[in-house]
Parts: C-alpha cells; sequence; structure tokens
C-alpha cells in the first residue's frame, strides 16, 4: 500500500523532461562553445582598449563599451526610481478598481510591444519632435520605456510575496505606511527587486533594434573625463549595434564574434551577480 506504483505514462513524462533540460543544455553549451572558436583569436588589448581607426590600422570596441555603460547608468538612473515607485503605488497605495486594472494592463502591454516600435517612437519623438537626434540620451529614454514594464512588474510581484504579517505588525507597533515601506516591506521585497532591475539591464545589454533607430553607431571616446557629460547628447553606437554593423555592413565577422565573447562574459556576470546578491538579501532577511 505504501509503495507507490510506476506508470507508464509517469516514466514517459519524466523521460521528456529530462530530455528537454538536456537538449536546452546542450544547445546553450554548443552556442557557447562554438562562439568562443570564432571570436577568442579577436580578444586582444588592442581589441578591448582602443576605436575602429583606418589611419591607425586599429580595429577595437572601447569606444562601444563606454557607450554601452553610458546608456545602461542613464536609463537606470530614471527607470529605477520610477519603475519602483510605480509599484509601490499600485500594491500599497492605490485602492483596486479600473484606473489600477487600466496601468497594470497598460504595463502588461508595453512589455509586449516588439522592440523595433519603440525605436520608431523613440526616433520621431524623441530625437525629431524633442530635436535630440541621434544620441545616447535618445536612446535611453527609449530604452526607459522598454524596461520600465519590466520593473514594475517585478517590484509588484517581490512586495506581494512579503506577508501580511509584516504589514500589521509595524502598523499595530503605531509605526506609519511609509516607515514601514521603507523599513520592512522594501527590505523584505529587495531580493525581487534586484533580480528585477538586473533582468532590466540585461535587456538593455542585448538590445539592438531600437537603439539602431535613437542612438545612433558612432564609436568614438571622449576626448577627456568631463567629455563623457557631452557624450550623453551624441551619438554612439552599443555592443550589439557594432555587432551588427560588423557581422552585416562591414562584413568583419572576426570582430563581431569577438564582441559576442564579451557580450557572453557581461551576460554571464549579470547572471553571477544576480545570484549573489539575491542570496545575500535572502540571509539578511532571514536572520532579521
Amino acid at each position: 500500500m505504501t509503495k507507490k506504483k510506476c506508470r507508464v505514462s509517469e516514466l514517459f513524462l519524466y523521460g521528456a523532461i529530462y530530455l528537454c533540460a538536456a537538449v536546452s543544455i546542450v544547445l546553450l553549451a554548443y552556442i557557447i562553445i562554438y562562439v568562443l572558436q570564432k571570436g577568442l583569436k579577436s580578444i586582444t588589448p588592442t581589441f578591448l582598449t582602443t576605436v575602429s581607426s583606418a589611419r591607425k590600422g586599429t580595429v577595437g570596441i572601447a569606444g562601444n563599451i563606454v557607450n554601452t555603460i553610458l546608456i545602461i547608468l542613464v536609463t537606470m538612473l530614471f527607470a529605477t526610481p520610477i519603475g519602483i515607485g510605480a509599484a509601490i503605488y499600485l500594491n500599497e497605495y492605490a485602492k483596486p478598481g479600473k484606473l489600477v486594472s487600466a496601468i497594470e494592463f497598460a504595463t502588461e502591454t508595453l512589455s509586449g510591444i516588439p522592440s523595433i516600435i519603440f525605436g520608431l517612437f523613440g526616433m520621431m519623438f524623441f530625437g525629431e519632435t524633442l530635436g535630440l537626434g541621434y544620441s545616447i540620451l535618445t536612446g535611453s529614454l527609449t530604452l526607459i520605456l522598454m524596461v520600465l514594464p519590466l520593473i514594475t512588474r517585478n517590484t509588484q510581484e517581490a512586495l506581494k510575496t512579503v506577508p501580511d504579517g509584516y504589514r500589521n505588525g509595524a502598523i499595530g507597533l503605531g509605526a506609519g505606511k511609509w516607515y514601514m515601506i521603507r523599513t520592512i516591506l522594501i527590505p523584505s521585497a529587495m531580493p525581487g527587486i534586484i533580480t528585477g532591475v538586473i533582468l532590466a539591464i540585461g535587456r538593455i545589454v542585448g538590445e539592438s533594434a531600437a537603439l539602431l533607430f535613437t542612438a545612433g553607431s558612432a564609436k568614438l571616446l571622449p576626448k577627456s573625463f568631463l567629455g563623457i557629460f557631452d557624450k550623453i547628447f551624441q551619438s554612439g553606437g552599443t555592443l550589439t549595434i557594432q555587432l551588427y554593423l560588423s557581422a552585416t555592413s562591414e562584413g568583419d565577422f572576426d570582430s563581431a564574434f569577438g564582441i559576442a565573447v564579451v557580450l557572453l562574459v557581461i551576460v554571464f556576470a549579470i547572471n553571477l551577480i544576480t545570484k549573489k546578491l539575491t542570496r545575500r538579501f535572502d540571509v539578511t532577511r532571514n536572520s532579521n
């Protein structure tokens, strides 16, 4: 009576599950090995620290790396507080009704719109109407619209996982609502919030279609440290844009695979940082 009987259907389903997992692992391993074999030969100090120049005879992506970092910083500087603030309002302050449903429907719809449509909108509104042209700022403003739903929805789900007893206990002890949110809810939901933020950074790093319409493809380095601020208002191609141009317009597949290796390293680094930060906040929350 206590022994479980193995049915044929259960064995088939277990086998199918393990087969799917094995196929996923093999595909990932094959892609990584293939890209590394093609691109590692292009990874040199010159490739990582210089810009492409026909006069100097150099091929490098330093300018694209700087542009990618600038777009990430500018985008997250605005998207993070807006997304987290919107999630806190929807989850803690807004009363269930048509307005909340409309906002949630809008965020879900935004997350499903193809990125090239965001690029077209950003080019016409931020670039043409506001006169920003092809610039890192135009690309960042467009990416803010793209990553806001991701940050908002992840933060909402993270806040929903916090037990209601935390809220009731804090309010019962006389804490104000904002104090309770700031000192109890946000720290408790921090692993989920960080996951949403880092996933948004990953989407920014991998985006190309929207930035091709808005940020342009310039790959020059700033002339000085203060020139970084001027660079925000200038055209700047990211790593993914340069990969696309190298593989299509320029026909330089060695450089394209070299950039692919750099992007793989960045993606792995983002995943490792996500896991470590999540575990750290989980340990801190459990200890408290």
